[in-house]
């Protein structure tokens, strides 16, 4: 079905463990994304279903496939753990698509690993919908992520707060290779696996950068700058991670693990998607300084093979880190103006930015629902809008209405600007727990229907 070319599992031992996916007593596909399965190079007309069920709950091993589960560290709310790792996921190998990239092919909740920590390794079916349907929502909007390949029920009861059908999840990524997988060796002060993974990292993510004069800067400031234009993307849409430590921070630019995170309804700077998270540590507005912070301890982890001088090393990083903050105001003001219709936003119209969505938080609006009423007053017979006509927003209308003459772009180009921007459809958290409680009892018609929903978004 796939043909696999394993580079992560040529490398030593020390980068992962070798595992078997653990016995399911009666595996059932739940969906199957084809599309994604052509890309990654499967055959046109896919196996039966009993045949996908078998294949991906790892029941069934494809030729060529050596899973293993890779290894890594991580910042946790802000507290190193030396150790984490894969505790319930196992790489089945890589693979060559049709577009020649490399990508990842990964089981989620097929058993124990040895990084489970005394966990059982295995999914319950409510993280396994919530993915599929939050996963390729956000490909649909055209924001770098993991994929959904399969979701399958293990025919097995797994014990939470109470007896819950399996899951397992299959995903495909450019690679799981994370800021807690430099750290991992960091820690042990394990240089030469260090420069080894770094040297890796660059031949597979950025290959540009090999020949440079500093290619081990250059990955750091290249792998800054993918992360906070994911980090504006998201922030674009009103998406909370809820969980932005430095293991589940993908060192290519993609949003990995999705936890407790959410789409945003109602708007407020400080809105959470965690209950752990009492401090706000990654609320919406904090996500950008988070990913200052992660990138901060991928610094760390790559001074000492930037330069032998320690002073040299952490004066050049120094300089990068200082450039980032400029990338980030000039990454959220071309992704936000757009949003209001400005085609070429600079970090000037920040402030107009940040008036509109104060107004948002003033009168507790719906976020992608007011960027949505905010484009049909650009509409040639609107008279009405769905908006509060108070002062903030009186503020607001007039100096947009003035920015919008300062370009040179016609009222129906911003129009369809601010129309390509804004989706109709985004994951609703509500709809989301309605999914999962309809499958948790064998109904998967609405994860049907939102799949197909949210793939269309504008």
């Amino acid at each position: 079905m796939f043909t696999f070319d394993n580079s992560y599992a040529r490398l030593s031992e020390s980068y992962y463990q070798a595992v078997t996916p653990a016995t399911v007593s009666q595996p059932r596909l739940i969906i199957y994304n084809q599309s994604l399965g052509q890309t990654l190079g499967a055959e046109t007309t896919p196996p039966d279903n009993d045949a996908l069920a078998r294949i991906f709950s790892g029941q069934q091993l494809l030729p060529g496939s050596q899973p293993i589960a890779q290894a890594y560290a991580g910042h946790q709310f802000g507290h190193f753990v030396p150790q984490l790792g894969d505790g319930r996921a196992l790489l089945l190998g890589e693979v060559i698509g049709t577009d020649k990239r490399r990508y990842d092919i990964q089981l989620k909740g097929a058993g124990q690993t040895p990084f489970s920590r005394n966990g059982d390794g295995r999914s319950a079916i409510g993280p396994v919908i919530r993915e599929y349907l939050l996963s390729e929502a956000m490909h649909a909007l055209g924001i770098p992520t993991t994929r959904a390949l399969a979701a399958v029920t293990s025919g097995d009861l797994v014990f939470r707060e109470e007896a819950l059908p399996g899951a397992i999840l299959t995903r495909a990524a450019s690679s799981h290779i994370r800021v807690g997988t430099f750290e991992y060796f960091s820690s042990r002060k394990d240089w030469s696996s260090l420069k080894q993974l770094t040297d890796y990292c660059i031949n597979r993510h950025y290959p540009e950068l090999a020949d440079s004069h500093s290619p081990y800067l250059g990955f750091l400031e290249a792998v800054g700058k993918r992360q906070i234009s994911l980090v504006t993307q998201w922030m674009g849409i009103g998406f909370i991670h809820g969980v932005m430590n430095t293991d589940n921070t993908s060192i290519c630019g993609e949003t990995i693990d999705f936890g407790p995170c959410a789409f945003m309804d109602h708007f407020a700077f400080n809105r959470v998607f965690s209950s752990i998270d009492r401090q706000g540590r990654y609320a919406y507005d904090q996500q950008g300084q988070m990913a200052f912070w992660n990138l901060s301890s991928l610094a760390n982890c790559l001074t000492p093979i930037i330069d032998d001088d320690s002073k040299k090393a952490t004066q050049q990083i120094k300089d990068v880190m200082e450039r980032l903050p400029d990338f980030f105001n000039q990454q959220s003001s071309l992704v936000m103006g757009k949003k209001l219709g400005l085609a070429e936003a600079t970090p000037d119209d920040l402030p107009l930015v940040s008036l509109w969505l104060r107004y948002l938080q003033d009168e507790n609006l719906d976020f992608s629902r007011s960027f949505r009423a905010l484009s049909s007053l650009l509409e040639a017979k609107a008279t009405t809008t769905a908006l509060p006509q108070t002062a903030g927003f009186t503020q607001f209308y007039t100096a947009w209405q003035q920015r919008l003459t300062k370009q040179s772009e016609n009222t129906a180009t911003s129009l369809s600007l601010m129309k390509r921007s804004n989706p109709c459809y985004i994951p609703r958290n509500h709809l989301v727990e309605k999914a999962i409680a309809l499958a948790t009892h064998g109904d998967y018609s609405l994860f049907y229907r939102l799949n197909t929903l949210w793939s269309s978004p504008f």
